[in-house]
C-alpha cells in the first residue's frame, strides 16, 4: 500500500500595501498588495475592511430562541436569522450582543457569554462575528430600529428551530455557525437541575 506524501505548509503572504478603492457605511473595500516569501510575484486582492459583527442567541426562560424575520438587499428577499448587527469601535462583544438584542427585539436576559468567533469570510472579509448566549432573555422594552429597518419577531423552541435550520428554512451561514456552535450548549443547559425542576 502506497504511503499518501505530505503536502508542504502554505507560505505565509507578505502584506506589502493598502490603497482604499470606495467607501461606505458598513465597510471599506481595499485594494491589498502581498508578496509570496519564496517566488516573489506579487499580487493585488480586494478585502472588505469591515468592523466586527455579533450574533445573539437568546434563549428565553421557556426554552425559545429569539429569531427575526426581515428582507435582505443582497438575496432580495426574507431571511430568518437571530438578532445582531455590527460592533461599535471600542465596544466589546458582549456589551454590543445586549445593544443589538434590545433594539432588534426589545429582549433583555442574564448570563451572557461568547460561545465563539469566527471568521464571515477569510477569503475576502478582515473581521470578525462573535456569537453571544443570552440566557433568561424576556421582553424588557420596545424596539428601536434603524431606519430601514423592519423587523418581525419570532421565539420558537430550540428543537424547533434546530429543525427548520437542518431543513433549509434558515440560510444565513452564520446563524447555521451559531446554531451549530450552540447546541451542545443546549444539552448541557437543560441537564441543570434548575430546569429539570420546571419541566
Amino acid at each position: 500500500m502506497a504511503r499518501s506524501k505530505k503536502s508542504a505548509p502554505p507560505a505565509r503572504w507578505k502584506k506589502l500595501g493598502t490603497r482604499p478603492l470606495a467607501e461606505t457605511r458598513v465597510f471599506t473595500l481595499n485594494a491589498e498588495r502581498w508578496r509570496h516569501p519564496g517566488r516573489g510575484t506579487e499580487r493585488e486582492f480586494a478585502v472588505l475592511d469591515a468592523p466586527d459583527w455579533v450574533n445573539v442567541l437568546a434563549l428565553t426562560p421557556e426554552g425559545a430562541l429569539v429569531l427575526v424575520r426581515q428582507f435582505r438587499f443582497g438575496t432580495g428577499d426574507f431571511s430568518l436569522e437571530i438578532p445582531g448587527g455590527m460592533v461599535d469601535r471600542g465596544e466589546k462583544p458582549l456589551v454590543a450582543g445586549g445593544r443589538e438584542l434590545l433594539e432588534e427585539t426589545g429582549f433583555a436576559g442574564a448570563r451572557a457569554r461568547v460561545l465563539g468567533t469566527v471568521s464571515g469570510n477569510p477569503a475576502i472579509l478582515n473581521n470578525r462575528c462573535h456569537f453571544v448566549l443570552v440566557e433568561d432573555a424576556v421582553r424588557t422594552a420596545a424596539t428601536a430600529w434603524d431606519h430601514d429597518e423592519e423587523i418581525e419577531i419570532v421565539t420558537a423552541p430550540v428543537a424547533k428551530v434546530l429543525a427548520w435550520a437542518r431543513a433549509g428554512r434558515i440560510v444565513h451561514p452564520l446563524v447555521l455557525n451559531a446554531l451549530f456552535l450552540f447546541e451542545p450548549r443546549w444539552a448541557e443547559i437543560q441537564r441543570r437541575p434548575s430546569r429539570r425542576r420546571k419541566a
